[in-house]
């Protein structure tokens, strides 16, 4: 019989081959059995979609006053902005918009403060509605000055939206309620 041995540099160069392309085929495995996106991260853009459905005017009174709400997408649809214009008041804008696993709402208020609120967990705008919850506020002067701490917004059907925001002032929280009708 004859004898099989390779020489050592051949079966080191063969070796070698192997371990450098293992890598690669793992990759590439891996890549193929790869899992959609994240649950979180669709069910958050799933919740943009439906905010984008509030694009358009809205209207209210509220303590006599009345408030024009008007929506509108921005950034090639990647950010929703809402104009808050009470009659006796300088416009407010708050932008929504997707981050990963949660929604973000940044207000500008006309207090001079732009609390920012997060979706801790994606709700539905028809069914729950979809609540923010206070992260972070810039722009204050003092801590005791009056920000918004939470932001509820429902669609109650497809003509009327309440929106529930939470505030705080001096150490003491608020709520405030808005029933806001679709402009025709």
């Amino acid at each position: 019989m004859k004898n099989l041995r390779l020489p050592l540099r051949v079966v080191v160069k063969k070796i070698t081959t192997i371990l450098l392309l293992l890598p690669a085929v793992l990759v590439m495995a891996s890549a193929m059995s790869a899992e959609p996106a994240l649950p979180e991260a669709s069910q958050s853009a799933a919740a943009f979609k439906q905010l984008t459905s509030l694009v358009g005017e809205w209207e209210m009174i509220q303590e006599g006053v009345p408030v024009k709400e008007t929506y509108t997408l921005s950034a090639k649809g990647s950010v929703l902005m809402s104009a808050t214009k009470p009659a006796d008041s300088e416009p407010m804008i708050t932008m929504f918009t997707v981050d990963g696993d949660h929604l973000i709402a940044t207000h500008y208020c006309v207090a001079g403060n732009q609390p920012q609120m997060v979706t801790r967990t994606v709700g539905d705008l028809e069914k729950d509605g979809l609540t923010f919850s206070f992260a972070r506020v810039t722009g204050m002067k003092t801590p005791e000055d009056w920000h918004n701490t939470d932001l509820m917004v429902k669609l109650d059907d497809k003509d009327h939206m309440t929106q529930r925001w939470n505030y705080l002032y001096k150490g003491k929280t608020g709520t405030t309620i808005f029933h806001y009708v679709r402009k025709k």
